[in-house]
């Protein structure tokens, strides 16, 4: 019951949290902000969950996560009806800030008790079946936003997003006490001090913060090039539900290719093709062609996610797995709150291209991080 009370919660907070992405994109847009607008209210959704994930994980390992996750969802409701009560740019950005505290909470802990709940043999299979839930969210949140804004406008659409989050918070309410109070038999002290030597450690957060900020930058920059070519917000949204599909068709394969491949050469393959479809991003002036080419990535971001969430997660000490999982959000968010601002600065100076091609090159530079070495094995999931 527990673990499938989390993975309710976070297909309506993902749902919620992609949908108002594109919402505030393209309101952003509408209400006459530049691309540099755009990138710092997206770097706004990142503000807290680059403050507060290590400490939330902390906490994630020592006491329940019931009433936290409560009002973290509840903070998404309140966001939300910002911008329809006191529609401007600068409501836009209060909002993405308090989504920002709902997207922390949940991410950190929602992660932490998937794999404390698991066991060790489950422990794969149901950050798949986590991973997939999200991909659920990438699909319905911006064809939700996208067909919501031509229906019923902006401000509508807002408070539609804002029920989404009511519907978290009365999950938790109804069923939240299944989730576990504390884990007693966590040690004091000790943190991830001396883990933080192991350069594989290193070597898997900077392949997640890529992965990450590859997926955040497609998702915000794709809808700001398809606007500029004249596509309307249910075709952008349609753009981006085919990254969604395709995403969790990889994931429901995840297992396999896992077990065919190993992790390393799964992730190097997903990191090149990532690479492609930005690269090929500006010279592409249809629907039909943007649409191949957000399949594509959707199906490079669904192996590379959830493959960084669990080595991180595996290769954390007894007991301190939610300052790991707190620790790869931090250093992802970092990446997140800097690249849309610096890239929407860049692509107001040297327009949207160039914006594509260095994320292309930046995705290359995963591929070759994730390459198998020369000796290494297969799978060790």
């Amino acid at each position: 019951m527990a673990i499938f009370l989390i993975f309710a919660l976070n297909t309506l907070v993902w749902v919620g949290i992609n949908a108002s992405r594109i919402l505030f994109s393209l309101y952003a847009l509408n209400l006459g902000a530049t691309s540099a607008g755009v990138g710092g209210i997206m770097a706004m959704f990142y503000v807290f969950p680059l403050l507060l994930s290590w400490p939330i994980g902390v906490l994630s390992d020592r006491f329940g996560t019931r009433w936290f996750l409560a009002g973290a969802t509840a903070a998404g409701v309140c966001g939300m009806l910002i911008p329809y009560l006191a529609p401007s740019l600068w409501s836009l950005y209060v909002a993405a800030g308090m989504l920002g505290l709902t997207l922390a909470f949940n991410s950190v802990m929602g992660q932490n008790l998937v794999g404390v709940l698991s066991k060790p043999q489950e422990r794969t299979r149901n950050f798949t079946n986590y991973s997939l839930t999200g991909s659920i969210s990438i699909f319905a949140g911006p064809l939700f936003a996208g067909f919501a804004i031509d229906t019923i406008g902006y401000p509508l659409t807002c408070l539609a997003i804002a029920v989404l989050f009511l519907l978290g918070v009365a999950l938790l309410a109804v069923w939240g006490k299944v989730l576990p109070r504390s884990q007693r038999r966590v040690k004091p002290g000790g943190s991830l001090l001396h883990t933080l030597m192991d350069r594989r450690l290193w070597r898997m957060l900077s392949l997640s913060s890529l992965s990450q900020l590859g997926n955040d930058l497609f998702q915000t920059f794709l809808p700001i090039y398809a606007h500029g070519i004249g596509l309307t917000a249910s075709v952008i949204g349609s753009l981006l539900s085919a990254l969604a599909v395709a995403s969790f068709g990889v994931r429901l394969a995840m297992l396999r290719l896992i077990a065919l491949m190993g992790e390393h050469k799964l992730m190097a393959i997903a990191f090149y093709l990532g690479a492609g479809a930005f690269m090929l991003v500006p010279l592409s002036h249809g629907a039909g062609t943007l649409a191949v080419l957000a399949f594509v990535f959707g199906m490079a971001q669904g192996c590379t996610q959830p493959l960084t969430m669990i080595l991180m997660f595996s290769s954390a000490e007894e007991g301190h797995a939610g300052e790991a999982v707190g620790l790869r959000m931090t250093v992802n968010n970092a990446a997140r709150i800097l690249g849309p601002a610096a890239f929407g600065a860049i692509g107001a100076v040297t327009g949207l291209s160039a914006v594509f091609w260095i994320n292309g090159t930046l995705m290359a530079i995963g591929g070759r991080l994730s390459a198998p070495k020369k000796g290494r094995k297969h799978s060790s999931l």
